[in-house]
């Protein structure tokens, strides 16, 4: 196991797509399975799958992309460049990064109106992520090296596709509804514990 975690860093500089793209998307994957963990009930692999198809087809190659492009558009870390990219970022990429998600998982469910999670979700898990994702790419686009861009969002995108996923299953896209769930099923488990 050592080894392999000191093989990464020459992993990611010598093929950085194909190293960043497979992080991203078991990163992405492993936010799917805690949500259903969250929930208390059983694994559904079938979704996880779905989710990583949708991380590997599109977000991860999507955020790859995406992140060189800023940097080779305002390329640096001067303040001034650094909040241009987080700006775009937001402006541009958050939209396409979440209409993408839900668009391509209705696919993937077989859905009948596969832009219904879409219309119904966008706004919401847009202004959600505005309370997350600058910050995260502040640091990112500040601190983070560009071959460990991907892998780095990737980790944030952890707990943002735990929240993504929850929202998709039966949320609104807003953070009161997942901290309602957690909150419900905490109270719950406390009224389930034995009593001495």
């Amino acid at each position: 196991m050592a080894g392999w975690w000191r093989a990464l860093p020459r992993a990611v500089r010598r093929y950085p797509w194909p190293t960043n793209v497979l992080l991203y998307t078991a990163l992405f994957s492993a936010g799917d399975a805690l949500q259903q963990r969250l929930r208390g009930g059983p694994a559904d692999w079938q979704q996880t799958r779905r989710v990583a198809t949708v991380a590997v087809a599109f977000h991860a190659n999507f955020n790859y992309v995406w992140l060189r492009l800023l940097e080779r558009a305002m390329p640096g870390r001067a303040p001034r460049a650094v909040l241009a990219k987080v700006l775009c970022d937001q402006a541009l990429g958050g939209p396409v990064a979440i209409s993408a998600f839900y668009a391509g998982m209705s696919i993937l469910q077989r859905k009948d109106d596969i832009f219904l999670d879409l219309r119904q979700k966008f706004w919401n898990t847009y202004m959600s992520g505005l309370m997350y994702w600058p910050f995260v790419q502040l640091a990112n686009f500040s601190l983070v090296p560009v071959h460990w861009r991907t892998a780095y969002t990737g980790l944030c995108g952890f707990l943002w596709a735990t929240f993504l996923c929850f929202s998709q299953q039966g949320g609104d896209g807003t953070l009161k509804s997942a901290f309602t769930l957690l909150r419900i099923k905490g109270t719950r488990e406390v009224e389930k514990a034995p009593q001495k």
